[in-house]
This record gives C-alpha cells, structure tokens and sequence, in this order.
C-alpha cells in the first residue's frame, strides 16, 4: 500500500482521498479550510500541520487547488520538503503556462511530474469514475497510472508534459459550450409548449444529446443530477467554470485559434458573476436566455 500526500481537501479532493483510504493507502492531507479537513479526516485521511508534514516520506504528492497561483505556491512548499523519489502529480485545472513551470521546476530539482487533471465532477470523484488525462514523460506517466487506479474509471495517456491539462482545458470549453446548448434548447422548448421530460427524452435519442444535456439538464424534476432540482446549488461554480473558459480562451489567442461559441460562454458568466451569483452552479447560466431572467427551478 501507498503513502499519498494531498493538499486541497475540496469537493473534489475530498471524495478523491476517502476512496484512496478505502482501497486501503495511506493518505496525509491539508487544506486551508477546517470544514474540508473535519470531512476528510471523517473518511479516514490523516490531517497533515502543513506541507512538508505531509509529503515527507510519500510516494506520490497530490495538489488539488481552485487556480495556477495557489498550485505554484504549493509547488514550491512541496519541492522543498518531499523526497526526490515520491511522484508529483497535479490535479487541478490550471493555465498551460502554470502546468509547464511545474514540470520544469520538478525536473531541475531532480522529481518526475505528471499533470493529472480528471473529468468527472463530483460525483465522478464520489464514484471513483473520474477520467484522469495524463501529462508528461512516459515512466512517470506509467508510474502515475498506478497511482490515480483506486480513484479513476478510465485512465488516458494524453501525451508529453502539459498534455493533460491541455486536453482538460479543450474538453471543459466543450462542456461549457453544450450547456449553452442545453440552455438554449430547453427554455425554446418550454416556452414553445413542449412537455419539459418528452422533449428530454427526444433529445436523448436524437443529435442534441450531450453530456451537458444528459446530467446537468437546467430544467427542474427531469433528471436527477441537475443542480436546478436544487435551486442551482453549486456542483460546479460560476466562477470556477469562468476561470476554466478563461483559460480556454487564453489558449486561443495564444495560438490563433477563434473561439466565438467560447466567447459566449464567458459572456454568460460574466454577467451571473456581476449579479453576485458567482457561487451558484453553472447551469444556472439558462437564466441568461430566459425571455425575463427567470427560470423553473431557481428562486432567488
């Protein structure tokens, strides 16, 4: 069994650790907020005092953090205390260029990293379902694979260092781009007459089927995983999801390539950030393209 140290205890990292523990690892965590540590320490993780307390003498150091500058100042909390032989692997959703410095930082300090980003959600997380795209050189990534096993439902090779936060990048403005079209296509419907469950399920089985429409359909009492059963309670943040297009976004300009449908996106929540809706669930940005700003669902 496997010694891991983890830092950021979330709503991601914390359902992570717990099914670690429950594979029988060992697993020394941190985290900044004492709600994600007593719920951590609830599924069996061992509270770490800081950084170094936890990566010393650990196989595989983890870092689960909302953005790049939080990883980076981790980044070299870890470097500083952790045995050159434990593997590093990142997990967050950072900006390629962040991604890139820890692989550099890591190999001049004699470490192997691997950029680990997952899809899944929280509930993938709580599953241990979540698709882990690996980044970096092919012993580590080999190595890593081992690592992410008890947590993960399908582990991908994405390519050389900073492959898989690049594909993580490219899948999520996917994702944010077929919300827009659940949005769209939900409230047409329902404001055309259209029984909200019947025209689901044609789109179930016709070509607006999408992951988006699938699990985080933005209509009330249709399916199960939709925030909008829960007055668009957060699964997935507006903020994080801006962060995530901004990143997407950043991409493009840097080589080239025109994002329009991404541009969209970030409009949508830019403008729930500027209600003060950023802690709600992305999903909420159908309220957007409702004819008077409201929507089934949501009660402000």
């Amino acid at each position: 069994m496997a010694v891991y140290a983890w830092i950021g205890l979330g709503n991601m990292g914390g359902p992570m650790t717990r099914n670690l523990v429950e594979a029988g690892h060992s697993v020394r965590g941190v985290d900044l907020d004492p709600g994600a540590r007593a719920a951590a320490a609830a599924g069996g993780v061992q509270i770490a005092g800081s950084v170094a307390q936890a990566v010393e003498g650990a196989d595989a150091v983890f870092t689960m953090l909302p953005k790049g500058e939080h990883v980076r100042a981790v980044f070299a909390e870890v470097l500083a205390a952790a045995d050159p032989s434990a593997l590093l692997l990142d997990s967050s959703t950072v900006d390629i260029e962040t991604s890139k410095h820890c692989h550099e930082s890591a190999a001049a300090a004699g470490f192997r990293f691997v950029d680990a980003p997952v899809s899944g959600g929280i509930s993938g997380a709580a599953a241990a379902s979540l698709c882990f795209m690996l980044g970096g050189e092919a012993d580590a990534v080999q190595a890593a694979a081992g690592f992410v096993e008890p947590m993960s439902g399908k582990t991908i090779a994405a390519g050389g260092p900073t492959a898989g936060i690049a594909a993580k990048i490219c899948n999520n403005m996917m994702l944010f781009i077929d919300l827009m079209a659940a949005s769209e296509g939900s409230q047409l419907a329902e404001h055309l007459g259209l029984d909200p469950q019947v025209f689901w399920e044609i789109a179930s089985v016709s070509s607006g089927r999408s992951w988006a429409q699938q699990t985080w359909y933005p209509v009330p009492d249709v399916v199960p995983s939709s925030a909008a059963n829960h007055n668009f309670e957060a699964t997935f943040r507006v903020d994080l999801a801006r962060k995530d297009i901004g990143l997407a976004l950043e991409a493009g300009e840097r080589t080239g390539v025109k994002l329009p449908a991404a541009e969209l996106a970030r409009g949508h929540f830019d403008a729930l950030i500027a209600e003060g809706l950023a802690d709600k669930d992305c999903s909420l940005m159908v309220k957007q393209v409702s004819p008077d700003g409201t929507v089934r669902g949501y009660t402000p």
